[in-house]
């Protein structure tokens, strides 16, 4: 016999004191349920009575899950509550950092009722904290639905469902690529997040003027020297880009444009190479390279 206590379920003889729970504390399918623990307070002897007449089933494909804070399977972005309000982005397909909006697959996440997890655009991993949950280290990772896999979105804080930390930018660094992690909740602007489902964002505009980098969007220009001979900054098929006079054969190889996604310059002629500093800004040559990260070099 069992009686309920609150969220417990144990034996109904006191003296014998053993709890109902989930074999090995592991939230997957098929595990079997136990009664041989006293009570410890974790989770996996934690549980709710639900009766039919009550029972509303899961939440389905653009409904809110009210648990989690999050609506299913519809897109969105993070964005951070410090100054810069930068995205959650994916780098080198697996770790989490702030970066400028550029409307990329690895800026979009959703949420996935069917494992419960915030999973990326970009390849469908799942928020992970590293070595199984034993780190403050942020990834994506194929999804297993562990408890260090699964965040609700409360009170603008993405809270870890097992151990209460919650999604931080490191060291509250309002920079390009900060690495973000997890940490015990402060409640400070660098572990608040705003979530922006694609369909109620502003279009990114693709022409008018951005006062903040001094460009007109998508508006062909040339970078010219105010030195006598007004040679221009123009690209060559190896990369690098030279001062060159203005000619009618390579006019286009000189015109650049501002992207209002990126906020990078992209080359007119070759149109998916990007203006940049040299080794990550290490080197004083200027190149074009199809590497977009939007990092301030």
């Amino acid at each position: 016999m069992f009686r309920v206590e609150g969220s417990y379920i144990r034996t109904f003889k006191k003296s014998v004191n053993k709890y109902l729970n989930v074999q090995g504390a592991t939230d997957s399918e098929g595990r079997h349920i136990q009664c041989n623990e006293a009570k410890n307070g974790r989770i996996h002897q934690q549980w709710e009575i639900v009766y039919v007449d009550e029972w509303k089933g899961e939440p389905g494909k653009g409904e809110l899950n009210e648990d989690f804070g999050m609506y299913i399977e519809r897109p969105f972005y993070i964005v951070s509550a410090l100054n810069a309000h930068r995205y959650l982005e994916v780098i080198n397909n697996r770790n989490m950092v702030i970066k400028t909006p550029n409307g990329r697959n690895t800026q979009v996440w959703w949420f996935d009722q069917r494992s419960l997890t915030i999973k990326t655009k970009l390849n469908n991993q799942s928020w992970d904290i590293k070595s199984s949950g034993r780190t403050r280290d942020m990834q994506i990772w194929s999804t297993n639905s562990q408890w260090f896999q699964i965040f609700q979105y409360r009170g603008n804080q993405f809270v870890n469902i097992q151990d209460g930390r919650v999604l931080d930018v490191s060291g509250g660094k309002d920079a390009e690529a900060q690495p973000v992690i997890v940490y015990k909740s402060h409640t400070g602007k660098n572990q608040r997040w705003n979530i922006i489902y694609l369909d109620k964002a502003e279009k990114i505009p693709t022409e008018g003027y951005n006062e903040e980098f001094g460009f007109h969007i998508n508006r062909p220009f040339y970078i010219r020297s105010r030195m006598p001979m007004r040679r221009v900054v123009t690209m060559h098929g190896n990369n690098w880009i030279y001062l060159r006079r203005w000619t009618p054969a390579h006019a286009t190889h000189a015109q650049w444009r501002f992207d209002e996604k990126t906020k990078l310059i992209y080359n007119v002629n070759w149109k998916n190479y990007v203006m940049e500093i040299h080794g990550n800004g290490g080197h004083p040559y200027v190149r074009a390279t199809t590497t977009k990260n939007s990092r301030w070099w």
